[in-house]
């Protein structure tokens, strides 16, 4: 039986961060909320609190030619107070190169009116989701 504990990933975001969390037997990947990225760390906190978490994946961005993208800047300090506040649970980076374009066309496919897809909050909450789904997809490969 697996442990039960979820896994939380991470869209960061200068302005706003978009997170998605497991459920407990990591199967379904979930949006959970979309905070100011500078109530983001006071937020996993209180979540940490309430639910038990495995680990953390935070979103990559890459360029297309691999090398780390612009807003990595942002994100290396993020991840080093990450691993401060939360010494025990391991951070691990999930390349997000295409995950706005596939929430766009998620958004699409799901039919939201274009006032929805023009949500930003909610294009950060399922870029969360789709970094999260795709985690927990290439976890399964590399188990099979």
């Amino acid at each position: 039986m697996r442990r039960m504990s979820r896994i939380v990933a991470i869209d960061y975001g200068r302005k706003r961060t978009g997170i998605a969390v497991t459920d407990p037997m990591q199967i379904i990947a979930n949006g959970l909320a979309t905070v100011p990225t500078h109530q983001l760390e006071s937020f996993l906190l209180n979540y940490m609190r309430q639910e038990k978490v495995e680990r953390i994946v935070v979103g990559h961005p890459k360029q297309m030619n691999n090398e780390d993208s612009e807003s990595m800047k942002y994100i290396v300090p993020f991840l080093n107070r990450l691993k401060k506040l939360l010494p025990d649970v391991p951070v691990e980076l999930v390349d997000e190169r295409f995950t706005s374009v596939l929430a766009h066309q998620a958004m699409l496919a799901g039919g939201l009116k274009k006032k929805d897809r023009q949500n930003k909050a909610l294009v950060d909450e399922i870029s969360a989701t789709i970094i999260l789904q795709s985690y927990l997809e290439s976890k399964r490969i590399r188990t099979i």
